[in-house]
């Protein structure tokens, strides 16, 4: 199995998007660039943020090779390859392990209710066709489908490759118990969180990081929440943590991802616009986000 360090913040990178919703592939490379200049520590294409539920396959490979191109082995890449299928997942996932992907993001199925022993076939047949690190992503909100803590405990403990899991609930409840039930495995197995506002409360607690949509916007001040803790500077974390908050706030006003990709292209950078029907943030909402983006801009926020 590759050995990849899972840990970190990783930013769940957006996908650049033309006038005509095209993938920008020139925008993503200078994107990718972007997030590692600021010191990020792995990159997820495709993930939530980067539009994964909206891309089709060929586009999902394009934006893989062009991700793998361009950091050149300089942080890992995480590839999103979970479908509703478990064929289809296996497929996806045999694909991004050939495009040189280090890490496998597997999603739960969606859309129709699974058992906690149908999620554990799945996983498990899945990790039989790949010899990649597989993180589970946990996100009931948007799947319908919650993993729960034993049963991420029993994948972690008989599937070798199964080496990590984002938790994207934002239950605080849920994401220790899995830092709980495995902790003390024969296995190095990392627990990610994929809210942004518990990264550092999940570092405190056993956790190894987090899979950050926030870093699309500011991925030097998300990276700066690990390693200042990882220095001891806890106040100083505590702070950064602290600083995403006015950015979070204005979620209340759209899609999480819309919010996102909007703060970065005022910014200014040329990431365009969601791909519809997700593409819209009201008056109300953007007036706040510009706000919200001045007044950290004021404060060396980047």
């Amino acid at each position: 199995m590759k050995k990849t360090e899972l840990s970190g913040i990783i930013p769940a990178i957006l996908t650049p998007m033309n006038p005509d919703e095209s993938v920008n592939l020139d925008v993503l490379q200078e994107q990718i660039e972007r997030m590692i200049e600021g010191g990020v520590h792995g990159l997820f294409p495709f993930g939530t943020n980067g539009e994964g539920y909206i891309l089709s396959e060929s586009e999902k490979i394009e934006v893989l090779e062009a991700t793998v191109d361009k950091v050149k082995g300089r942080v890992p890449v995480y590839a999103g390859t979970g479908c509703i299928s478990t064929a289809d997942t296996i497929r996806m996932s045999r694909k991004a392990q050939e495009l040189g992907a280090d890490v496998l993001s597997i999603i739960t199925p969606s859309f129709a209710v699974a058992s906690q022993k149908e999620l554990y076939d799945h996983y498990a047949e899945v990790a039989k066709h790949v010899d990649t690190p597989i993180v589970l992503y946990n996100i009931p909100a948007r799947t319908g489908n919650r993993l729960l803590p034993e049963t991420v405990e029993k994948l972690a403990r008989d599937v070798d490759v199964i080496m990590g899991v984002k938790d994207s609930s934002g239950d605080w409840d849920n994401l220790k118990a899995y830092i709980r039930l495995t902790k003390e495995l024969d296995k190095d197995f990392r627990v990610l969180s994929g809210n942004d506002s518990l990264i550092l409360p999940c570092l405190e607690e056993g956790g190894a990081g987090g899979i950050a949509g926030c870093a699309n916007v500011y991925p030097h001040v998300l990276a700066s929440i690990y390693n200042l803790f990882k220095e001891g500077k806890l106040e100083e974390a505590q702070k950064a943590q602290d600083s995403i908050a006015s950015l979070r706030a204005v979620f209340k006003y759209g899609n999480p991802n819309t919010v996102v990709k909007k703060a970065v292209a005022l910014l200014g950078y040329p990431v365009g616009d969601c791909r519809r029907p997700f593409s819209y943030l009201c008056g109300e909402g953007l007036e706040e986000l510009k706000k919200v983006l001045k007044e950290n801009a004021e404060k060396g926020m980047c």
